[in-house]
């Protein structure tokens, strides 16, 4: 693995074989599958998130997991006919962000309007080139407000990472910017949504939402690529990382029907830019914890700050030496934060958090005891780098010998006590298990609870390091017992922050024979592999476990011998039996290919019935019907124009 482009012998590996990006989008068009698809599905559709770069033509650049245009892809399951029968239909389409439409309007550039956070992230990275390629971007967004330009870029998010639905909204976001609306099933893009209002919808009036006014608004709209939904409120709470103090602020939404409104909210029952106090720098932040009465923000020792370089650092930089900071607060009242610091790590995405009540012997009232939280945790800040193909940077101090622990992503339980207002106590910091887990998720209805059950996804022929020196591939669906785990921890506590429950590897799980076995394993058929998976409930069903697991594989035999894919490649959509983990009740052949990507999410009947009405949808530009200026100055300026965007392309 090398840091400098021009010395790669090899395609990017994020950039070749099932990464590549594709370009045929196509509306719904119905597929074959064998098996059978479960009625409970009628009506929804299964939706994935990832980045798909448009300009992709300079295939020596720095590239990561993380950039590129945002595409979404979908299977809707139709009812067919009086007797239950399904038809499934795939449907994919690029996100219509501002960046995207500025780029396929200006032929010239060949390479992302955005700065790859690969050449963010390198250590190689020098300033010059850091700042060159920052330049860059601001010349072509200044450029598309200029006469000339089919699309201004009034708003730098790509909406890449995830999905969610939120009061008749389906919402793609990502970190650099507000929330996108998507209209379902056929994944068209409506507009930007900030929290007041939705561009593209009838009644599209209100306040300027989560970026508030005045000069930094533009940075205080950046929204988490994680919103939480309250499964009863449908409260929508979100936070907002940025490169100015208080660098963090929180917000919460409300659904249109709520009824009933806490005195600490506006009268339209929303609560924007609310600071978090006890953040002293910017930083890489990606998710948060939230249960019924609690909010959890990390504060983790990985910083996001361009202004590390005027200290000649990265801009993004990992102290392995820092301090892991959880800061917990009531709901509506982040002022009230309580710090819980531990070893320095890093966690993208936590899979739930829950309070624990106790009652007092004496009065018999319920007290709040604790707050729960369960993540992904990484001993370091590798995965960042790996997935730019990037060799993770050497620490400059040294971590001291007893804070040394193996690279690995495991998934951890914290327990932050609430007992004392004057002592922030972690009183349990430990792996669930040994394995490999990332891209959690849980029955939507359960989260914010103690939740029995959490999916995510692992690797099976290598360990978590060894993952990290290549593109990483899921070939394994996890489903751990997590309540059974925990039990067992707190009865036998394993040692702080090393310890773990249950220390089995893979191929151990995958030879247990107990039926009980709170971790149970799908393994992908050699050569094949999985992106992340969503839970469906059956509609009847009755444990937490009874539904389906939902997840886009690929069979890797499809690749050439220079590892790129067929020109035919194509993916399919595999139905997972959630309680055994061990049957594939149908698989849905799809038209092409979807290449391996982030988040997605599963929209039900209701969600897809319920959408808000829509005035509008955003299209791509069209030639002008009307006659091209002819005058002189007119031509000189869009010579200018051409000669500015082939310099920068």
């Amino acid at each position: 693995m090398t840091n400098d482009p021009s010395q790669r012998k090899r395609p990017h590996p994020y950039l070749s074989g099932n990464f590549a990006p594709i370009q045929r989008v196509q509306p719904l068009v119905t597929c074959p599958y064998t098996g059978t698809i479960p009625f409970d599905l009628a009506g929804g559709e299964y939706v994935r998130n990832g980045g798909n770069p448009v300009a992709n033509e300079a295939l020596g650049r720095d590239a990561h997991w993380f950039d590129g245009d945002g595409m979404l892809t979908g299977v809707a399951f139709h009812p067919k006919g009086e007797k239950g029968g399904i038809q499934p239909e795939f449907v994919n389409q690029y996100i219509l962000t501002d960046v995207y439409l500025s780029t396929i309007t200006s032929p010239a550039i060949s390479t992302p309007l955005l700065p790859s956070i690969a050449t963010l992230v390198n250590p190689l990275s020098s300033l010059l080139t850091i700042t060159l390629r920052i330049f860059r971007t601001l010349l072509l967004v200044f450029l598309s407000h200029l006469p000339g330009s089919k699309q201004p870029v009034k708003k730098i998010s790509v909406a890449n990472t995830a999905l969610l639905y939120h009061d008749g909204r389906a919402l793609a976001t990502c970190e650099s910017g507000p929330p996108m609306r998507i209209a379902l099933p056929g994944l068209e893009t409506v507009g930007w949504y900030n929290g007041e209002q939705c561009e593209g919808e009838p009644s599209a009036t209100g306040g300027p939402g989560f970026g508030g006014e005045g000069p930094l608004s533009f940075f205080r709209e950046w929204t988490t690529a994680h919103p939480r939904v309250d499964p009863e409120t449908k409260e929508l709470l979100l936070f907002h990382s940025t490169f100015v103090p208080p660098y963090v602020r929180y917000s919460i939404v409300r659904p249109r029907d709520f009824k009933t409104v806490s005195d600490v909210l506006s009268s339209s029952g929303r609560f924007y830019n609310a600071a978090v106090p006890g953040i002293r720098s910017a930083k890489m932040m990606h998710d948060f914890g939230v249960s019924k009465a609690h909010t959890v923000i990390m504060d983790l020792p990985l910083s996001l700050d361009p202004f590390n370089l005027a200290k000649n650092k990265p801009v993004v930089a990992y102290d392995p030496t820092g301090r892991a900071r959880f800061g917990v607060f009531p709901r509506h009242q982040p002022e009230k934060v309580r710090w819980y610091e531990t070893r320095a790590c890093c966690i993208f995405h936590t899979a739930n958090s829950w309070d624990s009540l106790t009652v007092d012997p004496i009065s018999g009232k319920k007290q709040m005891e604790s707050v729960n939280l369960i993540a992904c945790r990484l001993t370091s800040a590798s995965l960042v780098f790996s997935a730019g193909a990037l060799a993770a940077p050497v620490p400059t101090t040294a971590v001291p010998h007893h804070e040394r622990e193996e690279e690995q992503c495991r998934l951890y339980y914290y327990n932050f006590s609430l007992r004392s207002p004057n002592q922030n106590v972690i009183r349990h910091q430990w792996a669930l298990s040994a394995i490999p887990f990332e891209f959690p998720s849980l029955r939507d209805s359960a989260s914010m609870t103690p939740a029995k059950y959490v999916y995510g996804c692992s690797v099976s022929d290598s360990s978590f390091g060894a993952a990290l020196g290549r593109a990483v591939k899921m070939n394994a669906l996890v489903k751990i017992n997590v309540e059974v785990l925990i039990e067992r921890g707190r009865q036998d506590p394993p040692t702080t922050i090393s310890g773990v429950v249950d220390s089995r590897n893979v191929d151990e799980i995958l030879a247990s024979k107990d039926m009980d076995d709170p971790i149970k394993i799908f393994k992908m058929p050699d050569g094949w592999y999985a992106q992340e998976s969503r839970f469906v409930p059956r509609q009847d069903g009755v444990a937490e476990d009874d539904g389906w697991l939902l997840s886009y594989v690929f069979d890797e035999n499809q690749l050439q011998q220079d590892g790129e894919c067929q020109p035919g490649a194509k993916s399919e959509l595999w139905i997972i039996e959630a309680k055994s983990m061990r049957e594939v009740i149908a698989k849905i052949q799809l038209p092409q290919r979807v290449p391996y990507g982030l988040h997605g999410n599963w929209f039900s009947k209701e969600d897809v019935q319920n959408q808000r009405p829509i005035k509008r949808l955003r299209r791509l530009p069209h030639e002008e019907k009307t006659k091209p200026k002819s005058s002189t100055l007119w031509q000189a300026w869009m010579a200018v124009r051409r000669a500015m965007e082939s310099s920068l392309a």
